[in-house]
Formats: C-alpha cells, sequence, structure tokens
C-alpha cells in the first residue's frame, strides 16, 4: 500500500452518447451507439462518411463567448468536462492550496480542426490573414493551461501526447504527482477533436477506420469476427484525482481509488501492434503489481479494443498472457462499440466506464459483439449490460508507436 493514496472525486464528460454522466453511462449499459453520419463537415467525396460527433456539445453552456472563440475544439471539450468534473468533486475555491493543485491532461492529435482552418486561410486569402490566436489554439497544451487559469491551479501542469494511450498516461503521472508529494488535487484526463476532413481522409487512406457507411451504428464492433476497422470520435473525459486522507476530511464524495498505473512501449511498428501482446501484457503486469492486486482479484476489464482484425486479436494474447486461467472468468467489454474510439481522449472515457462500474456494480457490454471471432476467445459482457460486484476494475490504452498504459481502478 503506498503511503499517499490516489482518489477519484469528480468526474466529467463530453462524449458521442452524451455531455453528462447520466446520458454517457444510461447510454453504455443500454446498449445504445453514438455514431451517425458526419454533420460537422460535407463527406460526399470521402470513402468513410460517419463518425462519433458530440452532437449534444455546445461550448455556450459552458464557456463565455469572449473565451470560446479563443479556443479549439479539442480545448473547449476540455474545459467543459473540467467544468463538470470540479463542479462533481464538489472543490471550492478555498478547499485546496493552489500551489498543491495542477493538471496533467492528454491528446494525441491536439488542434487539427485549428490547423486545417489556418492553413486555409494561408492558401486562400494569405498570410497576413492567418489568426493571431492561431498557436494557443492549436498547441496540445492548450488544455491543460487553460484548465490551470480557469481554476488557479499552480501545481504540476503538463500535456501527455502519446497517441491513444495520452490519456492513461496522462492519469499514470497525474497519481505519480500525488503519490509523491507534490500536489493533494490533480485535474487529469484526456481531450480530442480529430473528427476533421483531413484525420478522416488521412484514416481511410491507411484502411483503419472502418467502411460501414450503410450501417453506421453497427460499426464498430471490437472482438466480433466481421470488425472492419475503428470508428472515429471525438470527446473528452476528465477526472479529479485527490490525496485519500486530504479528500476525507474536506467530507469528499470518493468514486473510488486510482491504485495503480502500468506504461511500457512495444519497441515495434509504429503502428501495428505486437501480435504476441508483450508491450500490454507487461503493462498490465505493471498496474496490477503497483496496485498490489492479484490477476484473479480483477473483475472487470474494459478492454482498448477498437474493432481493428489485428489489434482485438492482439490485446485478447496480451489478456491471455497475464490473466492465465482467470482469463476465461473475468469479465471483458470494450465500449468503443457504442463510443467509437475517441484517440487521446479514450483512457479517460473508459476508466470513467470503470468508475462508474465500481459505483454502480453493472458491466457495460460491447455492442455489435454478434460473432465474437475465435481468436478473441474472452468472457466477453456482449449485447447487454450484466449486474454483478465490481471491486477492482482495469482500463487498457494502446496507442500508434508502440505505447501502453493502463490504469486499476479499486472500490473503497
Amino acid at each position: 500500500m503506498h503511503d499517499r493514496r490516489v482518489v477519484v472525486t469528480g468526474i466529467g464528460v463530453i462524449t458521442p452518447l452524451g455531455c453528462t454522466i447520466a446520458s454517457f453511462w444510461d447510454g453504455l449499459v443500454c446498449g445504445r451507439s453514438g455514431i451517425a453520419p458526419i454533420t460537422l463537415f460535407d463527406t460526399s467525396k470521402f470513402d468513410v462518411r460517419f463518425g462519433g460527433e458530440c452532437r449534444d456539445f455546445r461550448a455556450g453552456d459552458y464557456l463565455e463567448h469572449r473565451h470560446i472563440k479563443r479556443l479549439d475544439r479539442f480545448t473547449q471539450f476540455a474545459c467543459a468536462a473540467a467544468k463538470l468534473a470540479w463542479a462533481d468533486s464538489g472543490l471550492t475555491e478555498g478547499a485546496f492550496e493552489p500551489n498543491r493543485a495542477g493538471a496533467i491532461i492528454g491528446s494525441g492529435i491536439g488542434g487539427l480542426l485549428e490547423i486545417e482552418e489556418q492553413h486555409r486561410r494561408l492558401a486562400e486569402r494569405g498570410p497576413g490573414k492567418v489568426s493571431p490566436f492561431t498557436i494557443p489554439r492549436l498547441m496540445a497544451n492548450a488544455t491543460c493551461g487553460n484548465v490551470s487559469i480557469m481554476y488557479n491551479l499552480r501545481g504540476p501542469s503538463a500535456a501527455v501526447a502519446t497517441a491513444c494511450a495520452s490519456a492513461g498516461h496522462a492519469m499514470a503521472d497525474a497519481l505519480y504527482a500525488i503519490r509523491r508529494g507534490d500536489a493533494d488535487v490533480m485535474v487529469t484526463g484526456g481531450s480530442e477533436a480529430a473528427l476533421t476532413p483531413l484525420a478522416l481522409a488521412a484514416f481511410a487512406s491507411m484502411k483503419a477506420v472502418s467502411t460501414r457507411n450503410d450501417d453506421p451504428t453497427k460499426a464498430s464492433r471490437p472482438f466480433d469476427k466481421d470488425r472492419d476497422g475503428f470508428v472515429l470520435s471525438e470527446g473528452a473525459g476528465i477526472l479529479i484525482f485527490e490525496e485519500f486522507e486530504f479528500a476525507r476530511r474536506r467530507g469528499a464524495n470518493i468514486i473510488c481509488e486510482v491504485a495503480g498505473v502500468g506504461a511500457t512501449s512495444d519497441a515495434g511498428d509504429i503502428v501495428q501492434p505486437d501480435a504476441n501482446g508483450d508491450g500490454p501484457s507487461r503493462a498490465m503486469s505493471l498496474s496490477l503489481k503497483d496496485a498490489g492486486v492479484d490477476p484473479a482479484e480483477v473483475d472487470y476489464i474494459n478492454a482498448h479494443a477498437t474493432s481493428t482484425p489485428l489489434g482485438d486479436v492482439a490485446e485478447t494474447n496480451a489478456l491471455k498472457r497475464v490473466f492465465g486461467a482467470s482469463a476465461k472468468t473475468v469479465a471483458v467489454s470494450s465500449t468503443k462499440g457504442s463510443t467509437g474510439h475517441l484517440l487521446g481522449a479514450t483512457g479517460a472515457i473508459e476508466a470513467t466506464a470503470c468508475a462508474l462500474a465500481i459505483r454502480n456494480n453493472t458491466l457495460p457490454p460491447t455492442i455489435n459483439l454478434d460473432n465474437v471471432d475465435t481468436d478473441c476467445d474472452l468472457n466477453h459482457v456482449r449485447i447487454h449490460a450484466r449486474d454483478g460486484r465490481v471491486k477492482i476494475a482495469m482500463s487498457n490504452s494502446f496507442g500508434f508507436g508502440g505505447h501502453n498504459a493502463c490504469v486499476v481502478l479499486r472500490a473503497i
């Protein structure tokens, strides 16, 4: 047991299933899909024409107009989710020491929408028409910088960019900051708004995304034998981490404990996973060791499984290496069936799903898992949610570049 334990006291989400914890969780448990034809831009010339938009998001519901115009969409998401998480935590201005509170937030791509818009201006109207807000809007650290300003957080502040493992690594860094005594409160998670023309075209060009244009709600189908790629989505997940005794003294509503983290690198191909799952399996093992948890004690795993042919099998192999005989009994699901893949934000969204599974003793399902791939033979929570006590849950996040992050949460 670590001397300084870390707990989750607040959560905020902006997702294709909704922008409240209630709508997000209800969507997962009821098996809804947040995937639909894209309305953010004209997709008529694209091979892929659907994605996971945050259709309920209105920046004006969370931010003042004068701030909105200075923020790229991914930072708007992060600030909105942070506002929701902060309110959920019950923190107030006088409840913490600003020098002992910080923000570490991940994003795999950052302000791509701003880059595309300002490049268009440059090409069509010349250099004098490029906005002076371009750099502050596109930089990946705009999230943690703006959130720190919002709440006067003067402690550790950083942006993490490890592709789809970004939020997982951000949460690990936030955990470390509190454990080593640098902070009592950390705002952490991830945000992404890469549902843009360039990103969609690029992912389609590399054959990474599903082309199921005729039935978008069925396109994201992790572990299913008919999966054909991931679904590009957007959104943010922000969690408030606090040192346990600090949270207890102020009477916080503690959701769960952040028990352990693990991180590794494949050091292999820049985009393809190791078929044996060596890197992910080591990350999982490290997280369990850090948490002081035996594999047989884990009740639920929220898999990274993105619905790609190679990735889902590699993760299955990794789980078997770590869990052995328990791999056939521990409950596994990928909520990306409902949300699609939020890239750098996905780890925070899925850690949230784990936290809510612990709080509600309910296992969210993998929707669209109609026919399990024989190479993905695990104890899947398929189609429908499952009731069951969840004391320990694990969230996996793996990214291009061979980055692997794993977070273990525990009931408290």
